[in-house]
């Protein structure tokens, strides 16, 4: 279950980065003290799924923006500056507004409430479901999931609205307009055409996408599970088989964060209106790169800059060159051919490695600003030197992983650009411009992603699972038409209901933190 206009956990449903998001402990469902099992006995068995529902869901959308009001008015309160007014009114509005019943917590209560309810209603209106419980949880799923996501889908927000005032109407299939987005194509009509509203569709394509990516894991999981038994029994199997199978079972996680990291790093970089803006903003952030040199690879890759030519974009980075004590010269793509690796180190020298160890001490120390802080937080809970010390570890390791993932995407550039690439593809200036048009930043890419190896098997399992769907919703516009929005109900509702039916048949099925989630919402 996540949240209908951000993927679970994203930072723009709470303001947090994604990979400190991702620090947060699963939250028990149903706590051991006996205060909550006295009010939970109150409550009749059937509609425990959906009170519970509820208030995760509640919890988990209000608690997020309560935590990102305070710390603004802290961190106002910290710098000495004035207090805005309004907090008390921001505060009581924000616990209001999880109340509304096209919120994402009313949408929790009809999945988790209706899958359950309805696999009990509906064999007493057809008995030969008694001989098929699955079909019957499916199908009270598949149900539950397109009222639930109907339910989403019915609130108008802004950024999917449109009032059309000009004589021009635009075409539903482009990206919503950014400054790289490529200008939407127009049609002719009238101009007494009078004004009208344009609804669109994709509030909730990051929820469908994370549905799916569940799904899929669930399917391909059990596929696997049967395989290796079937393998496992079968007298042919050898030592080699056996080691081939263990390193898949190893690897595929890794193997899908490396993939949708590399995806998303590629689309940060040359496609940055495809990812949501506080997502874009945060990976800005964690990048810490001067925008000249990101807006001249992206020029190098239209073919605006061309190595060996006056094109005119010698004053990109040659105030750049400036800026940082560099002969101008550097920055002439007509001179520069191509234009040195020093300027991708931004001051830390001519040296690629002494780059790299520089690029992981400064992202490890801004990671474990971050992480520390969140980590002692939870120490507070039951605080003693063993968790002190856990969190610290925590932390560190966090900090070591954002710090790795970091360095290995820019010794990825150094590589290509500088240590190997030369001698793979040549230094002629058609080498140098295919280098600099995307080669240098699809090597950054496809070795950052690498880093999640550093962390235990557990934390890879979530953090895939967790990066995959954003991965996918780069492949698709942020709003499309609404006469084709069925489709993306079908779909949620189809992988919603394999989901749940499998956490009701076999919850070890059902990876990672969604696992946790849904077996200790569904349970009776």
């Amino acid at each position: 279950m996540s949240h209908p206009s951000q993927s679970p956990l994203s930072p723009a449903a709470t303001g947090l980065p994604s990979s400190l998001r991702l620090q947060l402990p699963t939250a028990r469902l149903a706590p051991n003290s006996k205060g909550w099992k006295r009010i939970e006995s109150r409550i009749p068995p059937l509609l425990r799924p959906l009170v519970r529902a509820y208030l995760l869901g509640y919890v988990s959308s209000v608690a997020p923006r309560l935590f990102t009001l305070i710390s603004k008015h802290a961190l106002r309160w910290k710098a000495g500056k004035k207090q805005q007014d309004g907090f008390v009114e921001s505060f009581v509005n924000i616990l209001r507004g999880g109340m509304d019943w096209h919120r994402f917590p009313t949408f929790c209560a009809v999945l988790a409430g209706g899958s359950t309810l309805y696999s009990i209603v509906w064999p007493l209106h057809c008995p030969m479901s008694h001989e098929n419980g699955k079909l019957s949880r499916s199908f009270a799923s598949f149900i539950a999931a397109w009222l639930g996501i109907k339910l989403l889908q019915s609130k108008r927000t802004p950024g999917f609205t449109e009032t059309i005032s000009s004589p021009t109407v635009i075409n539903v299939g482009t990206p919503l307009p950014t400054s790289d987005a490529v200008p939407a194509q127009r049609q002719e009509v009238s101009p007494k055409q009078p004004i009208r509203t344009v609804h669109y569709a994709g509030r909730t394509l990051d929820l469908t996408l994370f549905a799916v990516t569940r799904a899929l894991d669930v399917i391909f999981g059990e596929l696997w599970s049967h395989y290796k038994a079937r393998r496992h029994g079968s007298p042919s199997t050898t030592a080699s088989s056996r080691l081939v199978e263990s390193l898949i079972s190893r690897l595929t996680d890794p193997a899908i964060f490396a993939l949708s990291s590399a995806l998303i790093m590629w689309t940060w970089f040359y496609h940055p209106s495809r990812l949501p803006r506080a997502y874009n903003k945060w990976i800005t952030s964690a990048a810490s790169v001067d925008s000249r040199l990101i807006e001249a690879l992206r020029r190098c890759r239209a073919g605006s800059l061309v190595y060996g030519k006056d094109t005119g974009q010698a004053p990109l980075l040659g105030s750049m060159c400036k800026d940082y004590g560099w002969p101008e010269a550097w920055g002439d793509p007509a001179e520069a051919v191509p234009f040195p690796c020093e300027i991708v180190h931004m001051g830390c020298g001519p040296s690629c490695e002494r780059h790299g160890l520089s690029r992981f001490a400064r992202s490890f120390k801004w990671a474990f600003t971050m992480y520390l802080p969140l980590n002692l937080l939870l120490v507070l809970r039951k605080p003693n030197w063993k968790a002190l010390k856990k969190a610290l570890v925590s932390a560190c390791g966090s900090s070591a992983f954002l710090g790795v993932f970091i360095t290995l995407f820019y010794y990825g550039v150094c590589l290509a650009r500088t240590r190997l690439g030369p001698y793979i593809v040549g230094r002629d200036v058609k080498s140098c411009q295919k280098m600099d048009g995307g080669l240098c930043v699809g090597t950054g890419c496809a070795l950052c992603g690498w880093s999640i190896l550093l962390e235990n098997a557990g934390r890879r399992k979530d953090m895939a699972l967790f990066v995959a769907p954003r991965a996918l919703a780069t492949l698709f516009p942020r709003r499309y038409d609404l006469r084709k929005q069925w489709r993306e109900t079908a779909v949620f509702a189809a992988s919603t209901a394999v989901v749940f039916t499998c956490a009701l048949e076999n919850p070890k099925r059902v990876r990672g933190v969604l696992g946790g989630v849904l077996a200790g919402v569904l349970k009776p």
